[in-house]
């Protein structure tokens, strides 16, 4: 992804023991960066959403994991240090199931490393994989994509591709490129005319505050939404295609995302218009098959929902404001399972699946 003409990733390592990061809380109002030296900064860094996303909470997570093998890599009881280190990393987004993945392949390739020097090097090589494999796997998720806008395009004759995504599963979301966002960027840059309806996602509004963002930085023509108006837009034959992301695919393919996804998909289903899910093989749980059931669903503090943060324009500075009565109850859930039947189809890195079990085993078992 450019930045005023600059290539950056979201998250990379600036020195050894220190991990920079974009800081995706004050954005969009500006681009700053936070470095990250101790296990605990990276896991506060992760709860309170500095950093976010399913792809980029995994890399993060591995990062924070080498962190604390710097910490402790002379420990006598390494073991039992990086077991709470890894359950304190998990503890801060139990719905992501790439946050749990990454951390789980940390800890597999450092039983395998007997001495400091080696728990250092394998800790550094892992997460770079897990990094550099992140960027690739979505890049190779955008090309996948690419080809259903590119037929729709061929079907409206040249016509601008209508998209419309919920939340932010693009490039901040991940390491680079993004799932849902990457068709879009692979598309546009081969020169397809596309337009992206952006849903503002309450109540972290990450739609409005990110993915504007970064379509803007990108060139890509969009529209800034109110969450409740992509059923009209259906209904009216404005839109061509949904593309979400996800933060937890069931292996039966019930795919978790941020809450509101599930409309998106019923008033698609209504409407007959296409809905996939974009996601990295990090994200399936191949243990679960009912999301509904088996999903742990975050609930995050009520102040997100009672207040609204926002640019005041006549102080010159960002400014948070409540939006109800002082008393008001509110609740806060951060995802929803929208049910395989829902969903068209699934892109991975190896292509395009049936959402169903059966589906997913053949693009990754046979």
């Amino acid at each position: 992804m450019n930045v005023d003409g600059k290539h950056f990733r979201t998250i990379w390592l600036e020195s050894p023991g220190c991990v920079r990061i974009i800081d995706q809380a004050l954005l969009p109002h500006a681009f700053a960066f936070m470095d990250l030296r101790t296990p605990a900064e990276m896991a506060r860094a992760i709860r309170k959403m500095h950093l976010r996303g399913a792809g980029l909470i995994g890399a993060a997570a591995a990062w924070g994991m080498y962190l604390a093998v710097l910490r402790h890599a002379a420990s006598r009881d390494f073991a039992d240090q990086m077991k709470a280190e890894a359950a304190a990393l998990i503890a801060t987004r139990p719905t992501a199931k790439n946050l749990e993945w990454a951390v789980d392949r940390m800890q597999k390739a450092l039983a395998a490393c007997a001495t400091p020097e080696d728990r250092r090097a394998g800790a550094l090589r892992t997460a770079t994989e897990i990094t550099d494999e992140d960027a690739d796997f979505c890049r190779r998720i955008g090309l996948h994509g690419r080809e259903l806008i590119r037929d729709i395009s061929k079907r409206k004759k040249g016509e601008p591709v209508n998209i419309l995504t919920h939340c932010n599963a693009g490039w901040l979301a991940f390491v680079d490129y993004g799932t849902a966002l990457s068709p879009v960027y692979a598309a546009f840059d081969e020169g397809i005319p596309v337009h992206v309806w952006v849903d503002e996602t309450r109540p972290r509004n990450q739609g409005a505050f990110l993915t504007t963002w970064e379509l803007g930085h990108h060139g890509v023509p969009h529209t800034l939404i109110p969450d409740n108006v992509g059923g009209h837009l259906m209904q009216h034959g404005r839109v061509d295609i949904v593309f979400v992301g996800s933060d937890r695919t069931t292996a039966a393919g019930d795919v978790a995302n941020k809450i509101g996804t599930y409309l998106k998909a019923l008033a698609a289903r209504d409407n007959g218009i296409p809905f996939y899910a974009a996601l990295p093989s990090s994200t399936i749980d191949w243990d679960i098959a009912d999301g509904v059931r088996d999903i742990v669903i975050e609930e995050r503090g009520s102040e997100e929902v009672r207040f609204m943060t926002g640019w005041d324009e006549a102080a010159g500075k960002s400014a948070s404001v409540r939006i109800c009565p002082a008393n008001t109850p509110a609740a806060n859930y951060g995802f929803d399972v929208t049910p395989a039947r829902l969903v068209t189809g699934i892109l991975t890195e190896r292509g395009l699946a049936p959402a169903s079990a059966e589906g997913l085993r053949a693009l990754y078992h046979a």
